[in-house]
């Protein structure tokens, strides 16, 4: 099976909110959750299932998770075709629930997304 692939989304606006909040994550952070999504690239979804590093929020909508200290960040990602999965945004988690307003983002910008490129 083919391995599968992360990329980030540059918005209509021509912003890539992911990369964008990356650059703003203290070194330790970005280098732990950036691990993550490589780690999850070449071990698989099962795997990183298993080891919880992806959790599934509601359908073809997941979030990439990651710890140092109690810096926890947490990046939103969609299933595109084949192998491709988009991450919308990233955010640092200050609650133990998943905020509804990061949520409702991550599922604006998979709808702006299948717009654009769901022709």
């Amino acid at each position: 099976m083919e391995k599968i692939k992360f990329e980030s989304y540059k918005r209509l606006n021509g912003h890539d909110e992911f990369h964008e909040w990356l650059r703003t994550l203290p070194i330790k952070d970005r280098a732990k959750l950036l691990s993550v999504v490589n780690k999850t690239e070449k071990e698989g979804l099962l795997v990183a299932q298993n080891q919880k590093w992806v959790k599934k929020i509601e359908k073809n909508l997941y979030e990439l998770r990651s710890k140092v200290s109690t810096n926890i960040q947490r990046a939103f990602y969609f299933h595109a075709e084949g192998n491709l999965f988009i991450i919308t945004h990233g955010f640092t988690k200050k609650d133990q629930k998943t905020p509804t307003r990061e949520i409702k983002h991550a599922i604006e910008i998979r709808e702006e997304w299948r717009k654009v490129y769901e022709n």
